[in-house]
């Protein structure tokens, strides 16, 4: 078992409660623990289970209480629930901890509701779970595939509901995912969607739109998908509606593009700096894209590696040039970029950009080197 503390300064790294047994009997037991004096006034706590053990099938907690002993300052709190312990179901509890003269914090059901195309199909193989942060902390890591709800399915588009109990988050910011497989597949996300389960707005919406390719013998996928922004109203979720209908309707004129970036293999080449990439073709350019999550690799742009991403953008004409630069963000953030290769999935073209230098802070232009 191990518990995580949050406090006015920061939150605590899992302290686990193994060997700090101070007094123990039949139902009762007590640990004696250190934190960090940097916390500040500590407002909640999260108790789960780090591990199962085969000799465990559930976990009943009575009661809580938590003393400072230089203090005395006393809270307890009946608790009166069972910890769930399925093998991919949520291990973990938090409650909001309210000290003498001090209002404590209530806790919310959130509703986390994930748009998708094909997750339910692969939920028996796949480990996926999101932290959901705001502005007063975090869920840590609760499972999106146990007890869904709400599940609907169609042939191209679905979507299942998560509910998720934490002390309330304030303004929430982003959602960080992590994403395993026990076989190689390909998991299309388009978005996520999360309310407090008794109010019918705000909605905070995180756009995705990434096609996730989880190998089995391969660490960990995670991402970080920041807030796209809050529906506070129905105009406001009538008006988002009807953009995206009109959206739908133009989606099929959209071209796609596999753009396949080599940085060198030369000591410094590599960079952690935003890389962003515009087209031009001889009948428009595109807008300016992000090229953040590579298909091969969780960080990009390093020494003698190749990263692929695929974007979508309005039918441009035979390519010509491409810009392409970066913010110049991190320590040693000059890169080395040795050519683009772009295909065109219209076109069935095959398009090479050569550059052989160094890329800093400034938009450098490419010229098609040439095509096939």
């Amino acid at each position: 078992m191990a518990m995580v503390f949050y406090g006015s300064n920061g939150k605590s790294n899992p302290v686990s409660m193994e060997n700090k047994v101070e007094h123990q009997t039949e139902n009762q037991i007590t640990y004696d623990i250190n934190l960090p004096s940097d916390l500040g006034m500590l407002y909640k706590v999260r108790l789960g289970l780090q591990s199962l053990e085969n000799n465990i099938s559930q976990l009943f907690l009575c009661h809580f209480k938590i003393q400072n002993t230089l203090t005395l300052d006393t809270f307890s709190l009946t608790i009166n629930k069972t910890l769930p312990l399925s093998p991919n179901g949520d291990r973990w509890i938090e409650f909001p901890i309210q000290w003498p003269l001090k209002e404590a914090l209530s806790v919310v059901t959130y509703h986390l509701t994930v748009f998708s195309r094909n997750i339910l199909t692969e939920r028996y193989l796949v480990h996926m779970t999101a932290c959901i942060y705001g502005t007063r902390g975090d869920t840590g890591d609760r499972s999106l595939l146990q007890s869904l709800q709400n599940v609907q399915q169609g042939e191209k588009n679905e979507s299942f509901l998560v509910i998720v109990d934490a002390v309330d988050l304030g303004d929430l910011e982003k959602i960080v995912l992590l994403i395993s497989s026990k076989t190689d597949c390909k998991l299309d996300i388009k978005k996520l969607h999360i309310q407090e389960g008794a109010k019918e707005y705000p909605i905070y919406v995180f756009e995705v739109n990434e096609e996730f390719s989880v190998n089995a013998n391969k660490p960990k996928i995670q991402r970080e998908i920041p807030r796209s922004f809050v529906i506070r109203g129905e105009q406001q979720k009538n008006d988002i509606d009807n953009n995206l209908n009109k959206e739908g309707s133009q989606l099929k004129k959209l071209t796609e593009y596999t753009i396949k970036v080599y940085t060198g293999d030369k000591r410094g080449a590599g960079t952690d700096a935003n890389v962003h990439l515009i087209l031009f073709g001889n009948e428009d350019k595109s807008e300016v894209f992000q090229l953040a999550h590579s298909l091969e690799h969780q960080n990009p742009f390093e020494r003698g590696k190749v990263d692929t991403f695929k974007i979508k953008t309005k039918n441009l004409g035979s390519l010509r040039s491409i810009e392409i630069g970066h913010n110049g963000k991190g320590f040693a953030s000059g890169w080395f970029l040795e050519k683009v290769e772009i295909t065109d999935a219209a076109r069935n073209s095959v398009h090479c950009f050569n550059c052989n230098r160094s890329v800093d802070q400034s938009i450098i232009t490419l010229y098609v080197l040439f095509s096939f």
